[in-house]
This record gives C-alpha cells, structure tokens and sequence, in this order.
C-alpha cells in the first residue's frame, strides 16, 4: 500500500520495509503466538520519489532519528497487526511531513522609536527622583 504525503508526494509500497515482532505487555496466550508490533523502515537517503532539496531537508531536520540514511518507526498500541501497521504509517507521514514543512519566518531585527526611547528614559528619571526623595538629607 502506498503511502500518500502530499498531493504530490507518494512513497512507493516497494520502497517501505515491514518487520513484525511480538508485542510486549498482557494478552493471554495469543500474545505469545501472534506477532503484532509493526516496524516500518524506509530509507530516505536512496528514495526515488524525492527531489534533491526534500531529501537533503530531510536528513538535516531528521538526522537524529535517521540510522544509515534510513528512518524506523514502531506502532505496538493495539493487539492488531493490521491498526499496528496503520499507526506506523500515520505516525511516518506525520514525521516527513513537519520535515518537510517550511520553517518559520525569519526574524527581522528591529530598532526601538524614539518615542519609545525617550519614554524609556523619562521612565527612568521618574524612578531615579523617585528614590532620591527616599534619601535622607545631606547635612552639612
């Protein structure tokens, strides 16, 4: 089953590596049996589906969940392997898509008015006066 990104961002069925293990946690005995825990992989660094910027996005901003080039997720919620499988491709396109998602505004450093800056001032010298009334008087 493909997994859609974007409207023009579909990964390839191929491209995505399934592993299934037993979950942990209770169950019964069917537990013991049956393998439920999903563990999607797919391999970011050598996917055809990506322009060179998406690729390069998304080895920068996910480098620290990527291992070789290649990102993995687990989904062991439910006792169902077919919800497993669905949670692990939600939780792939969730990833890759705030990956990929631009970032924020760049800041553009500003100077304070002058108004803004004699307000400050005058703030300051209300506050100074303020305290040297609080002083007692020089004797002389």
């Amino acid at each position: 089953m493909d997994l859609e990104l974007q409207p023009a961002l579909t990964i390839p069925a191929a491209e995505l590596n399934w592993r299934f293990s037993r979950s942990s946690g209770p169950g019964g005995q069917h537990v013991n049996t049956s393998d439920s825990r999903a563990e999607l992989s797919w391999n970011v660094a050598t996917s055809a589906v990506l322009t060179d910027e998406q690729r390069q996005l998304l080895l920068d901003r996910l480098d620290r969940r990527l291992i070789a080039g290649v990102i993995t997720v687990a989904a062991a919620e439910q006792r169902s392997q077919l919800r497993n499988r669905e949670i692990a491709l939600a939780k792939l396109a969730e990833l890759v898509v705030a990956a990929l998602a631009p970032g924020p505004a760049q800041r553009r450093a500003t100077k304070p008015t002058k108004g803004s800056g004699r307000r400050h001032l005058a703030a300051k010298q209300q506050r100074s006066a303020i305290k040297q009334q609080r002083q007692r008087p020089f004797a002389d």
